[in-house]
């Protein structure tokens, strides 16, 4: 096989001398479509959920985070949607999962995380599971 001459990152990658490669200017882009990256975000995001806002048996069901991404130029911007457990410190606890899911996206796609907006869907009390009334 022939090398170009004058190509870009010429002799800068043996390794893509050896396996005949293009030089990475000329690979193309891995291209990760939003609907993926909302996936991500949203099992990020029901492990931070888990993990920060434990909701106790007696809180009922939260219902799964929602997600949704906005993947521009190699950066993202979150919206997650939540139940948290109430009472609770709700700032505190927003940081944390925004950061958990932040890093983990990050981590998972090479994509820099941008911005994550949490919205807290509802805030779930204990439920006297007895007598039906909230305590």
């Amino acid at each position: 096989m022939k090398a170009r001459q004058g190509s870009p990152g010429e002799g800068s990658d043996p390794s893509a001398r050896a396996t005949g490669l293009p030089p990475p200017a000329e690979r193309g882009a891995t291209v990760i479509p939003d609907r993926v990256v909302a996936r991500i975000a949203a099992q990020a995001a029901r492990t931070a959920q888990s993990r920060r806002a434990a909701v106790p048996p007696d809180r009922g069901n939260p219902q799964a985070p929602g997600a949704s991404a906005a993947v521009r130029t190699g950066s993202v911007r979150l919206h997650l949607t939540m139940d948290l457990p109430y009472p609770t410190d709700i700032p505190g606890v927003c940081e944390r999962i925004q950061q958990d899911v932040a890093e983990k996206v990050a981590q998972l796609t090479g994509l820099r995380v941008g911005e994550v907006v949490l919205t807290v869907r509802r805030l779930m009390t204990a439920v006297d599971t007895s007598r039906g009334r909230v305590r």
